[in-house]
């Protein structure tokens, strides 16, 4: 069965690269472009790992992370934050798995996802 990547990105030309890349890898793809529409989502979602946008227009990356880690039944998934902001990251702490700063390059941003998978799997 394939791995679920849940997406929550609102720049729909990156969320549709995200999109093509990890569907390339052999990985399921849900994506989502708004906090609101992820958060409704997210708990019938059975993810695997979760990429998550720091800036969106209705939320906050950083703060839906922490939020996740802090729930019991989403605490266990991997997140991992996307962003050109490093210095957001630095400003507000964050409980994520790992941190992919935009651009990024693509082997190693499929390369990251496939190792938190395995330690998923592990």
């Amino acid at each position: 069965m394939k791995k679920k990547i849940i997406v929550l990105e609102d720049d729909p030309a990156i969320r549709e690269v995200i999109e093509y890349i990890l569907t390339e890898a052999k990985l399921s793809v849900e994506s989502y472009e708004r906090a609101e529409s992820f958060w409704k989502a997210i708990h019938d979602a059975n993810a695997d790992l979760i990429l998550l946008d720091v800036m969106l227009p209705d939320g906050n990356g950083i703060d839906i992370c922490n939020q996740l880690k802090s729930q019991e039944t989403t605490s266990n998934i991997p997140v991992i934050i996307m962003s050109a902001h490093y210095n957001l990251i630095n400003d507000h702490p964050c409980s994520a798995d790992d941190f992919i700063r935009k651009p990024f390059d693509i082997r190693d941003f499929v390369k990251r996802i496939q190792t938190y998978l395995a330690k998923v799997e592990g």
